[in-house]
C-alpha cells in the first residue's frame, strides 16, 4: 500500500511532526508486523525521526543545523543559492524505515517521526508505504 500525502511548509527551515499522520495510515492498512517506509522525494527537504516531547529540541536542531550549513557561504557555487539546504536534506536523508509490530509503530517514548523542510515555504509531498511481512 502506497499513500501520498501533501504537505504544506511556512517557514524556510522547519520540522513538521507528522507522526499521527503515518500511524493512521498504519492502523487503515490493518497489516500487524511489517516495515512502514516514509520517503521524501525532494532534494531540499527530508525525513527524519527524533525527539517529540520537548519543543525546544526542533528548535536546536535547526539552529545548529544553520550553523553548521550557513545560508551565504563565499565558496557557495550552486546558482540557485540554495547549497545549504541541499546539504541540511543530505543530513537528515531521504527517508525513514519504522518496524510495525502487532499493528503499532515500534517508536521510541519520545520519539516522532518529521518532514523536515529547509528550502521553504513550499508545497511539497512525501510518501508512506506499508510492507507486511
Amino acid at each position: 500500500m502506497l499513500h501520498t500525502i501533501e504537505i504544506s511548509t511556512s517557514k524556510r527551515d522547519e520540522l513538521r511532526d507528522i507522526t499521527r499522520e503515518v500511524i493512521s495510515y498504519v492502523k487503515k492498512s490493518g497489516v500487524q508486523n511489517g516495515i512502514a517506509v516514509v520517503y521524501c522525494p525532494h532534494t531540499t527537504a527530508g525525513i527524519a525521526i527524533n525527539e517529540n516531547a520537548d519543543p525546544d529540541v526542533k528548535h536546536d536542531v535547526l539552529m545548529r543545523l544553520d550553523e553548521v550549513y550557513p545560508w551565504e557561504h563565499p565558496k557557495y557555487r550552486h546558482a540557485e543559492g540554495n547549497t545549504a539546504s541541499h546539504l541540511k536534506s543530505i543530513t537528515a536523508g531521504p527517508s525513514q524505515s519504522i518496524i510495525i509490530h502487532e499493528g503499532t509503530l515500534l517508536l521510541g517514548r519520545w520519539q516522532g517521526i518529521y518532514f523536515c523542510e529547509f528550502d521553504g515555504p513550499r508545497h511539497r509531498q512525501y510518501y508512506v508505504k506499508i510492507i507486511e511481512g
